[in-house]
């Protein structure tokens, strides 16, 4: 958590990029993780580098909805204040967009337009998607760490394996202190 509490200002703040945010998170929330981390740890120091990714691996370990991991840094960043104002800002235009876009798709799903902009979007999350993998990946000094994050992408993409089992294993490597 900061060492000095948020003043309403350093929220309304908060609320304003995270709600600048949401109308950019094509892909989900995690896209947008490299500019969460600009934000909250290199300008606003409000965050340690560690905290970012302990908040982020946290959320993405427990069961519920991906976005979860806001909520967290809001958290690590100004306690409950800071949880509900980055929720309702990531929240807020996405979801009421996606549900205005939803019905307006729904009704044109045979224009050729709105199939293009579909396809189109599929290279722009995945684009967002190695961003924020770069972002979190351990150094290449860690040698362990990388090998392991190859391999479960390695097996992600090459095998059926369910994602939860890799999570465990991770978790299970970790605890016992090989990474």
């Amino acid at each position: 958590m900061a060492d000095a509490p948020l003043t309403l200002a350093d929220l309304a703040t908060l609320f304003g990029h995270f709600l600048t945010l949401s109308l950019m998170s094509i892909g989900g929330a995690i896209t947008l993780v490299p500019d969460m981390h600009r934000r909250l740890v290199d300008d606003g120091g409000w965050l340690s580098d560690g905290d970012f990714t302990a908040a982020i691996a946290l959320a993405q370990a427990a069961p519920g909805p991906n976005v979860l991991f806001v909520a967290l840094l809001g958290w690590y960043s100004a306690g409950l204040a800071g949880a509900l104002v980055c929720m309702l800002g990531i929240m807020l235009p996405s979801t009421t967009l996606a549900l205005a876009a939803s019905r307006w798709v729904a009704n044109r799903r045979h224009w050729l337009s709105v199939q293009a902009f579909q396809a189109g979007m599929t290279p722009v999350t995945v684009g967002l998607l190695l961003a924020t993998g770069w972002l979190i990946a351990p150094s290449p000094t860690q040698a362990r760490a990388l090998l392991l994050s190859v391999a479960v992408a390695g097996l992600v993409w090459r095998t059926r394996v369910r994602l939860i089992w890799l999570v465990a294993a991770g978790a299970t490597l970790g605890a016992l202190g090989w990474v």
